[in-house]
């Protein structure tokens, strides 16, 4: 008789993206201390766009075949209604992007691996934060700008209703009510121009210059604009 026990179960691989060559896994500090996936879970929809944009750049640049190109992307739609649905992180999901690997493993296979060519972890959380951000600004910007038409409908009640103005806290000259709350709107108003600022900033593509010269994979920045990925490529010297 062999003296040797087979399990069961055999234990599902692991889709941590780090510690491949560790003999033992992590402590559980350790865990609570890098474990971010309580934080960045709000980024999935923005890290399954910049993927499925990756997928299409890969095609591009003729790493993965056409049908390998649309099978990733519609493994990262399945992966999207799972997480949609209400699909929860398991323990082993450190960030997000561990969570996406993983589900878009059972979803396409072994061709999902091939998704992690030519990019860092550091350029999806780089990109998916500058997407939420994007985003974020936009959502505020039309937030505020309602407030700014409440303003507007509310001042047209009380333009001919009288209320003092104020200098250093002292009653000063009548004035009309309407310029009173008008005179919130305007700093608001400098408010969408910050907000605006902060989006454009956001907007520009974060490759990282020291991966693509040594992956040297032939990046057409178009595959991310052609795929609602808005966001502009700006060459570092390393890449002209």
């Amino acid at each position: 008789m062999s003296d040797v026990t087979t399990p069961a179960v055999e234990e599902k691989k692991s889709h941590k993206l780090w510690g491949g060559r560790f003999g033992a896994g992590p402590t559980a500090a350790f865990d609570a201390l890098n474990n971010s996936i309580g934080i960045d879970f709000r980024l999935w929809p923005y890290d399954i766009r910049l993927s499925k944009a990756w997928a299409v750049a890969l095609w591009g640049a003729n790493v993965l075949t056409l049908d390998e190109s649309k099978e990733l992307e519609r493994g990262l739609d399945a992966v999207a209604a799972r997480i949609d649905a209400g699909e929860q992180p398991l323990e082993s999901d450190e960030d997000v992007h561990t969570l996406i690997d993983r589900l878009l493993h059972e979803e396409v296979g072994d061709v999902a691996s091939k998704l992690h060519t030519g990019r860092s972890r550091n350029d999806q959380v780089a990109t998916a934060t500058r997407l939420w951000t994007m985003d974020a600004t936009q959502r505020l910007d039309s937030a505020v700008r309602m407030l700014q038409q409440a303003m507007l409908d509310q001042a047209t009640t009380v333009e001919t209703a009288l209320m003092p103005s104020y200098t250093h806290l002292q009653r000063a000259i009548p004035v009309s009510a309407a310029h009173w709350m008008l005179s919130h709107f305007w700093p608001l108003e400098r408010d969408r121009a910050r907000l605006k600022a902060a989006q454009r900033s956001a907007a520009v593509l974060p490759l990282a210059p020291e991966l693509l010269p040594a992956a040297r994979i032939p990046f057409r920045a178009c595959c991310f604009r052609a795929r609602s990925v808005s966001m502009r490529f700006r060459p570092t010297p390393s890449m002209r």
